[in-house]
């Protein structure tokens, strides 16, 4: 196979200084001009809650003043590591920043389903060029005091490191959600928790269902990359279900604006309360 343009940098220097250039032109080409922008514009995320009635949620007050066109420490980071988090494509940690920002130094446990698969077999893969284990040690950077896990289908991609350790979980099989949150490593609760695996809706609300007990008071779940042509069915099932079953957190559903990505850049940010 013939390398093109786009992959010959790649094939041609070692993967640290690919990595750095990569994470160099992210720097000129797409942070510094978001940087400059965001000083004379403002783009909030439409955020809606549950029960739609409780408009006044500090939640909802925290989200709808953030500035989703804003970069942070937080977008670099993750990008350096080979997160797609704040990306051109995703620009959640505009929002992570926000929620999470004041929580740095606290010895915090988090949690994110899926590790990024490079296995192209798999329908959670993010390609051959997906870089396994990228959000946890973002987390790690950014929260240099807490203990991060994660969790993946592929068994293949599992590993540990100082402060990291991942489980295997089939987010669709309950049984399996359960052997998950019984590992000793993970009684107690935990502070964040984000699923970032399979995106669709049957898979999403399977591992909420088998998780969102497991989250401290105080604590955040969030759910990323929900399609747009699902949005209709959530609001549905906030409203008339998880609200209801679950009258001690608070729910948003946020559309967060992004010039290029009109498809997913939605998340569901649920708080349990203190």
């Amino acid at each position: 196979m013939i390398a093109t343009g786009r992959d010959l940098p790649r094939r041609k220097l070692l993967p640290q200084a690919y990595q750095y250039l990569r994470s160099y032109w992210w720097h000129s080409c797409c942070y510094l001009p978001r940087l400059v922008a965001s000083v004379f514009f403002r783009r909030t995320p439409k955020v809606q809650g549950f029960p739609p009635d409780h408009t006044s949620e500090p939640l909802l007050r925290q989200l709808r003043g953030i500035n989703a066109l804003a970069p942070t420490k937080m977008c670099r980071v993750m990008t350096r590591h080979g997160s797609d988090k704040g990306k051109g494509w995703h620009n959640y940690t505009t929002i992570y920043s926000v929620l999470f920002g004041k929580l740095r130094d606290q010895p915090l446990l988090i949690f994110e389903l899926g590790l990024g698969t490079n296995n192209p077999t798999l329908i959670s893969s993010m390609g051959e060029k997906g870089r396994p284990g990228a959000s946890l040690r973002g987390w790690r950077e950014l929260f240099p005091h807490a203990l991060v896990y994660g969790a993946d289908i592929d068994r293949n991609i599992l590993f540990e490191e100082d402060r990291i350790q991942t489980f295997y979980c089939d987010q669709l099989d309950s049984a399996a959600i359960r052997d998950l949150w019984s590992q000793p490593a993970l009684q107690g609760g935990i502070d964040i928790i984000i699923d970032d695996g399979l995106h669709t809706f049957e898979a999403n609300t399977s591992f909420l269902d088998g998780s969102l007990e497991h989250l401290r008071p105080g604590g955040v779940y969030v759910i990323e990359d929900i399609l747009q042509e699902t949005m209709e069915k959530w609001r549905s099932q906030l409203e008339t279900i998880y609200s209801k079953r679950f009258p001690n957190h608070e729910f948003a559903l946020v559309a967060l604006p992004n010039s290029f990505n009109h498809a997913d850049n939605n998340l569901l940010i649920i708080r349990r309360r203190i």
